[in-house]
C-alpha cells in the first residue's frame, strides 16, 4: 500500500508537469521555439486566480477562468512584442529573449505582489479511502489527473480535426508553405501561443493548490522539469508530452520515498540523459533527418 501511495503521488505530480508540458510543445512544435517564459506564466496564472479566489470573492471554476483569460491575453502579448520580430533571426536571439522574458515577468511579480510567498488554498477538499483505509487518494489529485487526460484528448482532436488545428500543423511542416497555401502564419502561431498560455494558467492553479503556496519563483523550477518531460516524451508530440509528463514525476516521487529527496532532481535528469542516449527524439518522438 505504501508503494501504491507514492505512485499516486507520482502521478498527481506528473499530471501538473504534463499539464505545462502541453503547454511547451504546442508552441515547440508549431513555432519550432523553445518559449522558457511559460513557467512565469503559471506563476501569473496563480496570482490571479488567488486575487480572484481571495479579494473578489470568485467561485473556483470562475477564477480558473479569468485567470485563463488573464494568461491568454499575456501569451498573445509575449509572442507580438518579444517573439514576432524575432521571426526570422537566429534561434540563439529567440533562446536569449525567452529568458529575458522570463526574468522580466519574476521581477514584475516581485514589484507587484512581493517577494514573499503566499498561502494558496485547496481548491478541492477531501479524500477517497480504499481498501478499508489503507489507501487515501486526495480528491485534487484524481481532479488533476482527469482534467490533464480530457486537455491531452481536447487537444489532440483539436490538432487533428479542426481547421486552425490542421492550418497549426501545416505550419509546423512548413511556415513558407503554409503561408503560399492562405495560411494567415502570424495569427496560427498566436493562437498556438494563447492555446499554451490558457493551459498554463489551468496548471498554475492545480500546482499552487497541490503545494499550497505561491511566489514570484513558482513556475521555474516546475517549468524546466515540464520542459524535460516534454523532450522525454518526445517534444512536439501531445501524447508524449502527456506520458513524459507522468513518468517524470512517478520517478521524481519514487526517488524522494526510496533513495533521497535532496538529488530526486539529479536522478530525474540522469533518467532524462539515459532515455536520450537510447532515444534521441524522446519515448513517442520521431526522428526528421534535417534536409540540406
Amino acid at each position: 500500500m505504501v508503494f501504491l501511495s507514492y505512485l499516486i503521488s507520482g502521478i498527481s505530480l506528473g499530471s501538473v508537469y504534463a499539464m505545462i508540458a502541453l503547454g511547451y510543445t504546442m508552441v515547440y512544435g508549431i513555432a519550432k521555439m523553445l518559449n522558457f517564459a511559460h513557467g512565469d506564466v503559471i506563476m501569473v496564472g496563480g496570482y490571479v486566480s488567488l486575487i480572484a479566489m481571495t479579494s473578489w470573492g470568485l467561485p473556483v471554476w470562475a477564477a480558473v477562468v479569468v485567470a485563463m483569460v488573464a494568461c491568454t491575453v499575456l501569451g498573445v502579448v509575449i509572442e507580438g512584442l518579444a517573439y514576432r520580430p524575432l521571426r526570422s533571426a537566429p534561434s540563439l536571439a529567440v533562446l536569449i529573449t525567452a529568458i529575458g522574458v522570463s526574468y522580466f515577468l519574476q521581477n514584475s511579480a516581485q514589484l507587484i505582489f512581493s517577494p514573499n510567498p503566499k498561502s494558496y488554498p485547496v481548491i478541492i477538499n477531501g479524500s477517497l479511502s480504499l481498501f478499508g483505509g489503507k489507501l487515501t487518494i486526495s480528491y485534487i489529485s484524481l481532479v488533476t489527473f482527469l482534467v490533464c487526460v480530457i486537455i491531452m484528448i481536447a487537444l489532440t482532436l483539436f490538432t487533428s480535426r479542426s481547421k486552425m488545428g490542421k492550418a497549426m500543423r501545416a505550419v509546423s511542416e512548413d511556415k513558407g508553405a503554409a503561408q503560399l497555401m492562405g495560411i494567415n502564419v502570424n495569427r496560427t502561431i498566436s493562437m498556438t501561443f494563447a492555446i499554451g498560455s490558457a493551459l498554463a494558467a489551468v496548471a498554475g492553479v492545480f500546482l499552487c493548490s497541490s503545494y499550497t503556496t505561491l511566489m514570484p519563483t513558482t513556475g521555474s523550477m516546475p517549468g524546466i522539469k515540464a520542459f524535460t518531460a516534454a523532450v522525454f516524451g518526445g517534444i512536439g508530440s501531445i501524447p508524449g508530452a502527456f506520458l513524459g509528463g507522468l513518468l517524470l514525476g512517478i520517478i521524481e516521487a519514487m526517488a524522494k520515498a526510496y533513495i533521497s529527496t535532496n538529488i530526486s532532481n539529479a536522478i530525474v535528469f540522469a533518467v532524462l540523459i539515459v532515455v536520450l542516449l537510447v532515444r534521441p527524439a524522446g519515448l513517442l518522438g520521431k526522428y526528421v533527418p534535417e534536409k540540406v
